[in-house]
Parts: structure tokens; sequence; C-alpha cells
């Protein structure tokens, strides 16, 4: 048995041996990154429905110090949009139509002003002008958005009018008011014309399949190691010594002149 696996520690055996633990180690680390990730996003479903099913509860109630925890909350607040203060989000696709989101400030009593994406308007039509006067809206609150990796982003030192996203650091420089840390979706059109309609809420069920991925990886880890420990076998029942040759069958051809008849 000894003498069968010396070879295993021969430098290509010992460089194979490396090379299926790396992968078999990648591959585990891989299918418990995935499974995070599931769970991760399942904790994320069950807090964005949480918070959407509470009550609607004042603007000024929310706690802010903190705007991640309270993302997704229903609220109502009341104040009179800013006028000469327009802005579009271009470039919006929802529900398979390209159109316009129009998003304008709302100037609480406070002396603050709150960023409002007022809904989405399919093209060709024109973003209707924001109400006058005061008003009550009703949105979710949302957190600001940001460029991704190599997106071009606003730059809130030049009047803005077209923009890209709602990034309310972009936005903020274009107000000598302070501007609130998060911004709401308004999901209540009652001041709205019919062209406009709220902003599509997100696919909650969507995304890639963080589980499915996480059993994948986790079956080609035993496929290799699976593989590792055939190899091994094989190479070790080949240089058994003891294993007997096996007997090469000899093709004898027959005679049939015997019968023959004469």
């Amino acid at each position: 048995m000894l003498f069968r696996s010396r070879f295993l520690l021969k430098p290509k055996w010992i460089a194979f041996h490396v090379l299926c633990v790396a992968a078999i180690g990648g591959m585990v680390a891989a299918g418990f990154w995935q499974l995070g990730r599931h769970f991760e996003r399942q904790r994320f479903k069950d807090d964005v429905i949480a918070r959407t099913d509470a009550d609607i509860v004042p603007f000024e109630s929310l706690e802010l110090s903190n705007p991640a925890a309270v993302e997704w909350r229903r609220v109502e607040v009341t104040g009179t949009y800013v006028p000469d203060k327009n802005f579009t989000v271009v470039n919006v696709s929802q529900q398979g139509a390209g159109g316009t989101d129009p998003v304008n400030a709302l100037a609480l009593a406070d002396g603050t002003v709150l960023i409002v994406n007022r809904g989405f308007v399919a093209a060709p039509t024109t973003a209707p002008a924001a109400p006058t006067g005061e008003v009550t809206v009703v949105g979710r609150v949302r957190l600001s958005q940001k460029p991704g990796l190599g997106q071009a982003a606003d730059d809130g030192s030049q009047p803005l009018t077209q923009i890209r996203r709602v990034d309310l650091g972009a936005l903020s420089q274009q107000f000598t008011e302070k501007v609130q840390p998060v911004y709401i979706d308004q999901i209540d059109m009652k001041n709205e014309p019919s062209s406009m309609t709220p902003v599509a809420f997100p696919d909650l069920d969507g995304g890639p399949p963080h589980l499915s991925y996480t059993i994948q990886w986790f079956i080609f880890s035993v496929a290799v190691a699976a593989g590792w420990a055939l190899a091994v076998r094989k190479s070790a029942r080949d240089r058994d010594p003891t294993k007997k040759p096996r007997a090469k069958r000899r093709h004898i051809p027959i005679d049939d002149s015997r019968s023959q008849v004469g």
C-alpha cells in the first residue's frame, strides 16, 4: 500500500492536489457567497414588504438620522412646490414604455425642501407642471440615487433641468434652503393629471437566482472531489505490483477441412 501511494508525492501529483483543493475551496466559497446573497435579498424583500404595509405616517415624524432605516415607508407631507425649480429624469422606462419622471421640490413649514418624484409620464407626452398652492403628497420614502460604475453623474454646480437620476447631492446644490436627506416617490396621484402614473414598485421577485447558483457551486465542488478520488484510485491500481496483467485472448482459426467429404 505504501509503495502504491508514493507516486502521490511526486511534483506533478502535488500540483494536481493543490489545483483540486484550490478549485474545491473556491467553489465552496462561491457557494456560500451566493447563499449569503440569497438571505440578504430575502431580508431586503421582507423589510420592503413590512415597511410598505405599515400605516401612512406624517413625514415630520420620521427619524432621519439613519435614512436607510425608513426607506420604503409611506408618508404624508404638506407643502408648496418651489416655483421655477423643475427637473426631469430622462430616459426612464416603466412597464415597457419609455418616458420621463418630473421631479420637483416641496417647501415645508420648517423651511426645508423635500424632493418629490411626482410620477412617470410616457413619451411623447410632456411632463405637466407642478400643482400650485398648498398640496398634500402621499409617497414612499427613497434614498438618494447614485451613479453606477462607469455612469456619468449630474453636475450640481451648474443649473439643472434634465437629470439622469434623483441624486440629492447634485439637486441640493440647486437650492439655498436645506434639502431633506431622502426624497419620496409620489403614489397618490389625486393632484396630478391622468397622463401621469405612480413610479413602479420594485420587482422583489426578480434578480439573479442566488439559491440555484449556490446549489450549482456545491455540485461542482463535489464533482471535482470525485474526479480527484477516481484519478488517484486508477493510478494506484495501475501501479499495483501484485496485479496480474490481463491475459490476451488468442484467436485460434478453425480447421474445417475434416468436415469436408472426400
